[in-house]
């Protein structure tokens, strides 16, 4: 409770959070409780905003509004669950690579510096370039499965500090395993920068989520932000001043992937004895 209070004494992570929250939090209501089918055509082709529809129609005619509020909920659906993905899979790696140390730190430590060696977008398309049906559970584990290793770094050096602290000396003395160390007294001391980076995976998932979708990579039969940015640009909205069908979505994905670093910058402040005022 003491650490909840710290952390909520942060402007920067209660602002970002709040908005973040209310996006979330407004899109799954909205989608759970209207009967209006994003996928129905109301209009003609890119009418432009009235009274009747806020933000337009599509290219195909269909309510952006609408959409955009259905491909919010999608879109950070995917980032939330790619970051969770990617941040286990790091810190599973990062933690056994830094306390065992020798080589299984080599090892390990070799294998995260070839997926960073290689850019992990390009490692992000070609796995998607490859499904021959890309839901959006598919594409949301590709994500999360490239999505990584530089988590698996930035671990690494914390449990590897961590294991020369009193405490695990005498843990060790006390007969407990390695095993048992890093569950029980390595990972509780690396939490708070844990979910510091959850919180950064999850933005840069939103974030790649929307660059597959531009590419024509992104999950098929749902709407996401990326996906509308990507009908805007096939159908030229921008060419043809369509700004509604495009603006919206971009400004979504940058409300949204801005409070998620207004939340990490404001836990860095609080956690990070460096940068407190």
């Amino acid at each position: 409770m003491k650490t909840l209070r710290i952390l909520f004494s942060s402007g920067k992570v209660v602002f970002g959070l709040s908005v973040f929250l209310f996006l979330f939090i407004g899109s799954i209501t909205f989608t759970a409780l209207s009967s209006k089918d994003p996928t129905e055509m109301v209009g003609n082709l890119y009418d432009s905003p009235s009274k009747e529809y806020p933000l337009g129609t599509d290219n195909f005619g269909r309510d952006v509004l609408v959409e955009l509020i259905h491909g919010i909920k999608t879109s950070v659906i995917v980032g939330l669950s790619a970051g969770i993905l990617a941040t286990l899979i790091g810190t599973i790696i990062g933690t056994i690579a830094g306390f065992t140390g020798k080589w299984v730190d080599n090892v390990l430590n070799s294998l995260t510096n070839l997926f960073l060696v290689i850019p992990s977008f390009v490692i992000l398309v070609l796995l998607a370039v490859s499904l021959q049906k890309r839901s959006l559970f598919l594409v949301t584990m590709v994500i999360g499965i490239t999505s990584w290793p530089w988590t698996a770094r930035a671990v690494r050096a914390q449990a590897s500090s961590l294991k020369t602290r009193e405490h695990i000396s005498m843990a060790k003395l006390n007969g407990k395993g390695n095993l048992n160390i890093m569950f029980t007294e390595v990972l509780p001391y690396m939490l708070s920068y844990i979910f510091m980076v959850f919180v950064i995976q999850s933005a840069g998932g939103i974030l790649n989520e929307a660059g597959l979708s531009m590419l024509g990579l992104g999950p098929e039969n749902t709407i996401s932000l990326g996906v509308m940015l990507s009908w805007a640009l096939n159908f030229e909205a921008v060419r043809t001043g369509a700004w509604w069908a495009f603006f919206p979505a971009v400004f979504s994905i940058a409300v949204i992937t801005f409070s998620l670093y207004l939340v990490n910058i404001g836990m860095d402040e609080v956690f990070n004895p460096r940068l407190r005022k």
